[in-house]
C-alpha cells in the first residue's frame, strides 16, 4: 500500500481512525475485558454489524463502483457461515463423542467415533452418514480454505458465463437472485448434507475453548471482525482507487465505450465480482459463529435485497457509505425488533415495531431514493463543500 493512496483520501485514514477508537472503546466497556457497561450479547451484535459492514462495501465496489446490481452476494457470505460452521459442528460434536465413549470398558474404534459424530449430528434429519461434503470438516485450515475458495470458484464461473454473454442490468440482477434462490431451495432439502432447514448450530461454542466464557470469545470475534473491515476497505480502498478505479467506474456509467476504447470490460467485471464474493464469504465467517446459528433461510433472495438497500441508504458508490447504511440499519433493525423500541398506542390501534419495522425501513429507503439520492454518505460532501465555500 503506497503512502500516496493514502494522501490521496484522507477519509482512508479518518476511517481506520474511527474503526479503531470504537474498537478500543467497546473492548474497555465490555463484560471480558473492560468495566461492564456493555453487554456480551451487545458485544456480539457490534461484532456482527462489523461483518455486515464489511459485505456492504463489497456490494458497493460490485453496485456502486462496477455498476453490477447483484442480488446474490448474500449468497457467498452465507457459503462462507457454512464452511465455517462445519468445522464447528464436527470438532464440538467429536469432543463430546469422544469423552462419552471413553468411560466405556473397550477404548472406541475410529470407526465407532465417526458413527457416533455422524448421528449426532445428522440424527435431526433422519441419517447418521457423512455426506461428501464434510470430507474436510475435520480440517480447520481446508475448511477455512473452503471460506475462500467456494465464493470465489462460484462467483468466477457464474461471472464468466454471464458477462462473456453480456448480460447486463436488470436481466443480471435477475441472474444472480435465480442463482441465490436455487442455492437457498437447495439448501432446505434434507439430503444435501447440511441439515436441511435445521441448518448448523451451537456455533458460539468454539472448539478446545469450552472454559472460556462467552464475554471473552465475544471479544475476540468482535476484535477479528473489526481487523477484517479495517484491512476490507483497505483493500477496496486501493481497488477503486488509480487507473482500475477510473476504468470500472466508466463501465458503471458507460460500457460500451470503455470496450470501444479497447478496454477488455469483462475482465474488469469478472475480478471486481470473484474478489467481492470472497470477501463476502470471509465476512460471513465471521458472523455466523457470533450469531450462533446459520440456516438456508439466511441465503434466500430477501437478504441481498436487504444489502443492497442498506447501501442505498448509506450512499453508494462510496466506501464509508456503505460502511454508515449497513450499521445504521442493522442497529436500528436490532432496537426495533428486539423489543428497544416502544409500541405506540394510538386507541384505535396499536403500532408494534417489530410487525412495522420492514415497512419503516421501506419508506426510508423510499424516502432516500427521493430525497437524498447520494445517501446519508452524501451529506458528509455537503458539509465539504460547504466549508470550501466558506474559506475566503
Amino acid at each position: 500500500m503506497n503512502r500516496s493512496l493514502v494522501f490521496r483520501n484522507p477519509s482512508i485514514l479518518i476511517f481506520l481512525a474511527a474503526l479503531g477508537l470504537f474498537t478500543l472503546s467497546v473492548t474497555a466497556l465490555s463484560e471480558a475485558t473492560g468495566i461492564g457497561f456493555i453487554s456480551t450479547s451487545f458485544v456480539k451484535t457490534l461484532g456482527k454489524t462489523l461483518c455486515l459492514c464489511l459485505i456492504a462495501i463489497a456490494m458497493d465496489v460490485v453496485w456502486g463502483y462496477c455498476g453490477i446490481l447483484s442480488l446474490g452476494h448474500f449468497a457467498f457470505f452465507g457459503i462462507g457461515g457454512y464452511a465455517v460452521g462445519m468445522w464447528l459442528m464436527y470438532a464440538r460434536t467429536e469432543a463430546i463423542v469422544v469423552e462419552s465413549l471413553q468411560s466405556g470398558a473397550i477404548p472406541p474404534t475410529s470407526g465407532e467415533i465417526t458413527d457416533a459424530i455422524g448421528s449426532q449430528i445428522f440424527g435431526v434429519v433422519g441419517s447418521s452418514e457423512f455426506p461428501t461434503i464434510w470430507a474436510f470438516a475435520h480440517s480447520l485450515p481446508l475448511q477455512l480454505l473452503a471460506v475462500i475458495l467456494i465464493p470465489g470458484l462460484l462467483a468466477l464461473v457464474f461471472g464468466w458465463l454471464a458477462f462473456r454473454s453480456r448480460v447486463t442490468g436488470v436481466y443480471l440482477s435477475i441472474l444472480t437472485q435465480a442463482m441465490t434462490l436455487a442455492l437457498s431451495l437447495y439448501l432446505f432439502q434434507n439430503d444435501t448434507g447440511l441439515r436441511g432447514n435445521n441448518g448448523l448450530s451451537g456455533l458460539q461454542n468454539i472448539p478446545g475453548f469450552e472454559a472460556t466464557p462467552q464475554a471473552t470469545i465475544s471479544i475476540a470475534f468482535f476484535w477479528a471482525s473489526a481487523l477484517a473491515l479495517g484491512a476490507g476497505y483497505l483493500l477496496f480502498a486501493y481497488v477503486v482507487d488509480g487507473k482500475m478505479g477510473s476504468v470500472i467506474r466508466a463501465i458503471r456509467d458507460n460500457e460500451a465505450r470503455v470496450r470501444f476504447l479497447g478496454y477488455h470490460v469483462e475482465s474488469y467485471k469478472l475480478f471486481v465480482f470473484t474478489l467481492t464474493a470472497i470477501v463476502s464469504g470471509i465476512a460471513g465467517a465471521l458472523y455466523y459463529p457470533q450469531a450462533g446459528i446459520i440456516n438456508p433461510a439466511e441465503i434466500a433472495p430477501i437478504a441481498s435485497i436487504y444489502l443492497a438497500v442498506w447501501v442505498a441508504i448509506g450512499g453508494r458508490g462510496r466506501l464509508y457509505g456503505a460502511v454508515i447504511g449497513a450499521a445504521f440499519v442493522s442497529l436500528l433493525s436490532s432496537w426495533f425488533t428486539g423489543g428497544g423500541a416502544p409500541n405506540i398506542n394510538l386507541g384505535f390501534y396499536e403500532i408494534k415495531w417489530t410487525d412495522w419495522w420492514l415497512v419503516l425501513l421501506g419508506l426510508s429507503f423510499v424516502a432516500v431514493t427521493l430525497f437524498f439520492p447520494k445517501g446519508i454518505g452524501g451529506l458528509f460532501d455537503l458539509i465539504v463543500m460547504k466549508k470550501a465555500e466558506d474559506k475566503p
